[in-house]
Order: structure tokens, then sequence, then C-alpha cells
């Protein structure tokens, strides 16, 4: 039986892995900081109690090298992060310390154990930012526009360095926009699909997001779990795109959202003052909201992921208009069992 220790258990993507890995029979062992919340993605997902938590914090090297140590696995997946774009902006320095030195204080505690274990780092397209090319690859050069997208890009070239200096089984994923109904509501795809299932049942008036014409390349978690997976059981280590190859704006992924729940929805105005509003009552339930503007904006994302599906046999299959049709049926649902 594999073990795998994954870290960010309690977020979308590591509850979502650590099903995948106990269907393939692994033992799975999830890493989560002192008090960290979030469990109801493992009840919901009905794994609560066949992951093994253990208290592992990434600020902590000690504390990492004696986990290694206990649990002695054959997989590392890297998923824990401050993923939270705009937080960022006001967090840069604990943003780094954990997305960036988190990622050195691993490879130092797997060095340290002389641990075996292949490793995943859960790199990301704001590292693209600023983009150079259209569509986005494995060479594009990076370019990144946040601190979130600074702090990932360290994260991703000491996953290289250290693959290339000390000859650890170590591969990045660069994850383009993967969503689920388990995404955490600060991200607007799932701020959107809870807003409409609260706006359905009278439980708030409105909605309120950033700059609607974003453009990004949404695809469904669960997929792309499959594709972090497949990477550690190659023969060698490499660095893959994970994407769909197709751009929308925030704009459509609202419209779909809305179409899918039963709204009509027209859009009035221009910039700040521009209006989601609801054809059949005539009221205002999508806003502008300043204070989600960031101070640099990524203007489009689109993946190219061709490598991973010649050399890893991976292909999305849902795509963003099913993608939101999933996230707003979950999230009725769960409004009305609260109801």
């Amino acid at each position: 039986m594999k073990r795998a220790l994954i870290t960010g258990i309690r977020g979308q993507d590591g509850a979502y892995l650590a099903r995948l890995l106990l269907e393939k029979g692994y033992e799975v062992y999830g890493a989560d900081r002192s008090g960290d919340t979030g469990s109801w993605r493992l009840k919901e997902l009905g794994i609560e109690g066949d992951v093994r938590i253990r208290y592992m914090d990434l600020l902590e090297l000690t504390n990492i090298m004696r986990e290694i140590e206990k649990i002695r696995p054959d997989e590392i997946y890297n998923l824990a992060a401050q993923s939270f774009v705009q937080a960022s902006f006001e967090q840069p320095i604990l943003t780094s310390d954990i997305d960036a030195m988190g990622v050195v204080r691993l490879f130092e505690a797997i060095r340290a154990t002389k641990s075996g274990a292949r490793f995943y780092q859960a790199s990301t397209s704001e590292m693209f930012g600023k983009i150079q090319t259209v569509p986005q690859n494995e060479r594009t050069p990076f370019y990144p526009r946040s601190p979130y997208g600074v702090a990932k890009l360290f994260g991703h070239w000491t996953t290289v360095n250290y693959r290339e200096s000390y000859g650890i089984f170590a591969c990045s994923g660069i994850l383009f926009n993967h969503e689920s109904p388990l995404r955490g509501t600060e991200f607007v795809t799932r701020k959107v699909t809870r807003g409409i299932a609260r706006l359905r049942c009278g439980l708030q008036d409105k909605i309120a997001v950033g700059n609607l014409d974003s453009r990004r390349d949404w695809g469904y978690a669960p997929e792309y779990v499959e594709a972090m997976w497949r990477m550690l059981q190659k023969d060698g280590p490499d660095d893959y795109v994970i994407a769909t190859n197709e751009s929308h704006t925030v704009r459509e992924f609202i419209e779909f959202a809305f179409r899918y729940a039963g709204f009509d929805l027209l859009w009035d105005g221009k910039g700040l003052e521009e209006k989601g509003i609801d054809r059949k009552t005539g009221k205002t339930i999508v806003e502008i909201a300043s204070e989600f503007l960031r101070p640099a904006e990524v203007d489009m994302l689109i993946g190219d992921y061709s490598k991973a599906r010649e050399k890893l046999g991976w292909e999305p299959k849902v795509k963003c208009e099913e993608l939101a049709k999933i996230m707003v049926e979950a999230d009725i649902r769960r409004v009305g069992k609260r109801l």
C-alpha cells in the first residue's frame, strides 16, 4: 500500500485528491495547520474518517521533518498555500512565507530525512500574469502580477532547482483556474453560484464582484487532481500545464450560472456603474464593487495542455458552461437543505 502526504488537505484540491488516492488504495495522510477549518469538504465527500490528519505547518521546518520521518510517504503533494490573489496584496509577507519559503522547507526536510518521496508542487497560471503569448504553455515566459503569483513562481523554480540539483523526483503542475462545488466562497465562481442560490431563496439581494472582463481558463477540479497523480506515476519528473484551452470572461461565467438558475440577466451601464438586472423584476442583482478590483490585473489566461495530453494521456471533459451548471445545482441543493 502506497502512502501519500497531502498538504492543504482541507482545501478543494486536497479533498478531491484524497478521495482519488483512497479509491486507488493509498494510505492518505493530510497535513493540517492546528486550528484550521474546512473539514466540511472531507465530510461532503464522505472521506473524513479515512484521511489520517497530521498537524504540520509549512512555517515550521522541524515540524515538517518530524512528520516526514514518521509517515515515510511515497508521494508528497504540496497543495498548501495562501491562494486568494486579492488577499496576497494585503498579506504579501505571509503569502511569500507560505507559498515560496514553505516549498523550500519541504525540500530541505526531504533532503534532511533522506526521504525518497516523489514530490508534486501546485504551481499556477497566475505566474504567467501579464501574458507574453497566447495560449500559454510550459515554454511561455512568466510575468506575475500579484504577490501570490510572485511567491508561486519562487516555489515553481525551487521545484525545478531541487530536481536538477539533488535528483529529487519533483514535478510542478501549472494549473489554470479549476473550480467545483468545493471551491471557497471568497473565489468569484463560488461567490456567484452560492449567491444565486441565496437570491432564489430570498436570503440576499445582490452579488458584488470585481472585473467582469477578466478572461480565465476554467476547468473542473476533480479532473485536475487526476493529472497531479499521473505526473508522479511517470518514469521521470517534468512540469505540465493543466488547462482546457478555452477562455471565458467573468461576465460569461455569471451569465452561464444565472441562466441555469432560471434568471434572465440584463447588463446596464459601464465601468464601476455597470449592473446586472433581473429582467423579470427590474431589480439589480449583480453590481461592481471597487474593493474586489486588483491593483494589477491579469487580463487573460488560456492554457495549452497538449504536453499533458501527449505524455500523461490527460484531457479535460468538463468545460466552463457545464462547470457553472454543476456548481449552481450543488449550491441550490445546499441552500434548500438549510431552509
